[in-house]
């Protein structure tokens, strides 16, 4: 088998790729073509067989075949081949072959999909080919992407980023970057960053979504599109009225100090209780992702009263995980839920898809991948309970952990927007 790829001159003179990147993804393609479970690449579209294409029949899986989903833990177990990110870097270096590999130029928005463009803030640290994959099952030449990368990520994961932005026309890197650190005011400010990039754009989007380099969707662009017009400009996200040990999130004063773990810093709380929050708003409690209009961010970008309530958020625990839950109860912001309305959970919104350990049996069946502080990870045992669970993306995914499920969700999304697009009179090319 041959490289052709590795002939390609770079286009990004700032990045030159190692002996040893290279040697790497030598190596790389070595296994995966040597190994049964992987497909031999027939063409210089896949010469670089940078994802691995295991061999496995995705609608059995679907079908809960015996034979088939035991196949897909004997590959689990054995034949995970990880996808380093400076090989996305140096694919994006030439953005034609990068384009052609991975499918963008074929594919096409519907009438409806044109007149109806969706904005995306994804806020990533890590793990370049899984954000680019979430790109590519999202993508439409219509919709908008603003990635906000950590400014403390790898050199070879912001290439990655740079080099994405670089190839598809309608992704963009946003302008303003923080140093992200766990459950701090960071996290809240780069989904901020993005926001205010995107209603500068020219692309004039009906409504955002906020993800992260580890959701994955379970609906297709055509489908995400239909369900948002029956939104009718409401907000969908999740905002409850918080539990005892909620309200200690910001009650008190944090500040954030140095951390032994991965984390490198956290917020920790001091005994200085916080002043109640800015024109007696009650405070809401629910999560960092949501569903959003343009009327809806539009109006927040303007309010002094979401301003200020940004300004008294800024020393809380989380503060993302009130935010948006409390101001979309304000009176009078579009689509506002109103205060006396009952509590909306995050299995009631449709926005994002979580396995909790702890409620595993109770609210839905075992985790047949593996937990991280208490979230599943996804397996591939779980791919109809996600599809017919009703939710539009879910967390976590992780191909070192369960590469069938991701792959399989990839070609079962790619189905239903061949099928969409297959009964549309006009289909524009992006």
């Amino acid at each position: 088998m041959t490289m052709r790829c590795l002939s390609l001159r770079l286009r990004r003179k700032q990045f030159l790729p190692s002996l040893l990147s290279l040697l790497t993804i030598s190596i790389l393609l070595l296994v995966c073509v040597k190994h049964g479970y992987i497909t031999e690449p027939s063409h210089i579209g896949t010469d670089m067989q940078i994802i691995p294409k295991y061999n496995i029949d995705c609608s059995a899986i679907y079908d809960m075949d015996p034979v088939e989903v035991g196949k897909s833990l004997l590959i689990k177990k054995k034949d995970v081949v990880e996808s380093k990110d400076e090989s996305l870097a140096y694919l994006t270096s030439n953005c034609t072959l990068f384009r052609k590999y991975r499918g963008y130029d074929n594919v096409c928005a519907t009438e409806e999909e044109q007149d109806f463009p969706i904005a995306y803030s994804l806020v990533v640290h890590k793990s370049a080919w899984m954000v680019e994959r979430l790109i590519n099952a999202l993508y439409s030449p219509s919709n908008i992407y603003c990635i906000h990368y950590d400014q403390k990520s790898s050199a070879q994961f912001i290439s990655a980023m740079e080099g994405l932005a670089q190839c598809l026309p309608n992704v963009f890197i946003t302008s303003k970057k923080e140093s992200v650190y766990y459950a701090s005011i960071s996290r809240l400010k780069a989904d901020l960053n993005c926001l205010s990039d995107l209603l500068g754009s020219e692309v004039k989007w009906k409504y955002v979504i906020n993800l992260c380099g580890q959701d994955f969707p379970l609906k297709s662009n055509m489908e995400l599109v239909s369900e948002l017009k029956q939104l009718n400009g409401r907000n969908m996200l999740e905002t409850s009225r918080p539990t005892p040990a909620k309200k200690q999130r910001f009650t008190f004063h944090y500040e954030l100090k140095d951390a032994s773990f991965e984390y490198q810093k956290l917020p920790v709380k001091t005994e200085y209780v916080k002043n109640p929050p800015p024109h007696n708003i009650e405070v809401f409690s629910g999560n960092a992702y949501f569903v959003l209009s343009r009327k809806f961010i539009e109006y927040m970008n303007a309010s002094g009263v979401v301003k200020d309530f940004l300004s008294w958020s800024e020393d809380t625990y989380s503060p993302d995980e009130h935010f948006w839950a409390t101001l979309v109860r304000l009176p009078g912001v579009p689509g506002e839920v109103p205060r006396s309305k009952p509590d909306v959970t995050d299995l009631m919104s449709k926005t994002r898809l979580v396995k909790w350990q702890y409620l595993e049996e109770q609210l839905y069946p075992p985790c047949t991948g593996t937990h991280v502080r208490s979230v599943c990870i996804f397996g591939a045992a779980e791919m109809r309970w996600l599809l017919n669970y009703g939710h539009w993306f879910a967390n976590k995914f992780d191909p070192k952990v369960d590469p069938v499920l991701i792959q399989c969700l990839e070609e079962k999304l790619k189905e239903k927007q061949k099928l969409f697009q297959s009964v549309s009179l006009t289909c524009r090319k992006g």
